[in-house]
């Protein structure tokens, strides 16, 4: 059954409507993308008051028919493209760039995530665009970036993820790399550095009155997560590996331990005084408290206790504690987290087919940001007046 959200009030003094004007009013953005990266950053900058037209082939962008829907919407459709417009055209066709000038000189942004070479054959590349419109930000989102012996590779995140290192150091207790429960280079690689990059050019612009061209690689965005990693590999050659390392599950203070039920806790408590605090609070025994000297034993003598209760137990014992420590919560439970709906995470809604779905929460500060959503995802080709057609 539908989980029932009721929006409430925000518990911060950032209210909507601090700043009467949108930070990206008057900016117009094609967006030439689909599925997850492109729509993404388009749907930041959206909230943050840029009007976002999708560009997308006549029968519509594949996410369109991706399920789960409500009525005839999809919903992923729905949360990453709601308050966007819709404009279909056939980029293949003679008369496609000819069509499409008109939005492209009043453009301030185009973001697309063709293969390398796409955009160039079809005659709308970033030097056929700033011929047009010199201001043009073009924001280019590919898996390895627009040149390299990868470049025309094709590949996914989980292919990303693993290509960077990240996905060698998350194993599972047969020592095989997990897939991670998110899109990690997708949104973390693609999308979030994509909105960032345009708003470094729009200020660029600003300078300037010139425009550029943003190459935005997912696969090299995910070594920046690395950076711990990297550290200890060139400084001493002391590579990461699974259940070694101080965050990779080498270490007793930074784990998932089971409990007596079946649920488990995440223990992180690193720094020595919520590592004084855990054990003082499991009673751990004294010979285990100096980690350093035998690291595995004093995570089995954790994991003994941990495992001699239930979660409820230990979510009672960590109240209100220093400890960095919590209960491992389903996604189901954490949508009904008691600080997330004071914090207004789900205030915000989408009507679908009449139903009301809690809309996708963004990290755009929220005097940044409409208090009230406009509409869901756009029908397929309902501004196509842009183009000059009836």
């Amino acid at each position: 059954m539908p989980l029932t959200f009721v929006p409430t009030l925000r518990a911060t003094t950032n209210q909507p409507g601090t700043y009467p004007v949108l930070p990206l009013a008057g900016i117009r953005v094609l967006d030439f993308s689909t599925l997850l990266p492109g729509p993404m950053a388009t749907l930041l900058l959206a909230d943050a008051g840029a009007e976002v037209i999708k560009i997308e082939r006549p029968n519509g962008e594949e996410m369109r028919g991706y399920e789960p829907k409500i009525g005839a919407d999809s919903v992923n459709f729905a949360l990453l493209n709601r308050g966007k417009r819709s404009v279909t055209i056939d980029l293949k066709a003679a008369d496609a760039v000819e069509r499409l000038k008109p939005l492209i000189a009043s453009a301030d942004v185009i973001v697309e995530q063709f293969r390398p070479g796409v955009m160039d054959r079809l005659g709308i590349g970033y030097e056929a665009l700033k011929a047009i419109n010199s201001r043009i930000i073009y924001c280019a989102i590919t898996g390895y970036g627009q040149t390299g012996p990868k470049a025309l590779i094709a590949a996914h995140d989980l292919n990303y993820v693993a290509e960077s290192g990240m996905l060698a150091i998350a194993a599972g207790s047969d020592g095989a790399p997990v897939v991670p429960p998110a899109l990690i280079a997708d949104i973390a690689g693609g999308a979030y550095p994509a909105v960032m990059n345009i708003l470094l050019a729009l200020r660029h612009r600003d300078q300037t009155g010139q425009g550029c061209q943003l190459d935005i690689a997912m696969s090299e965005n995910m070594f920046t997560f690395l950076y711990w990693a990297m550290g200890h590999g060139f400084a001493n050659g002391d590579w990461p590996q699974p259940a070694r390392g101080l965050i990779s599950g080498g270490s007793p203070r930074y784990q998932i331990y089971r409990t007596a039920d079946h649920k488990f806790v995440a223990v992180a408590p690193l720094e020595q005084k919520f590592w004084e605090n855990f054990c003082a609070l499991i009673n751990l025994p004294a010979a285990l408290r100096d980690d350093r000297t035998n690291p595995a034993a004093t995570q089995r003598g954790v994991a003994e206790i941990i495992a001699g209760h239930s979660a409820a137990h230990w979510a009672e014992r960590f109240a209100g504690k220093d400890l960095c420590c919590c209960i491992v919560k389903t996604i189901a439970e954490a949508v009904q987290d008691p600080h997330f709906i004071q914090r207004g995470l789900f205030a915000r809604t989408l009507t679908l087919n009449g139903q009301q779905v809690p809309a996708l929460h963004t990290p755009i500060a929220i005097h940044f940001r409409p208090d009230r959503l406009d509409g869901a995802g756009p029908k397929l080709g309902q501004d196509n007046s842009l183009l000059g057609e009836p």
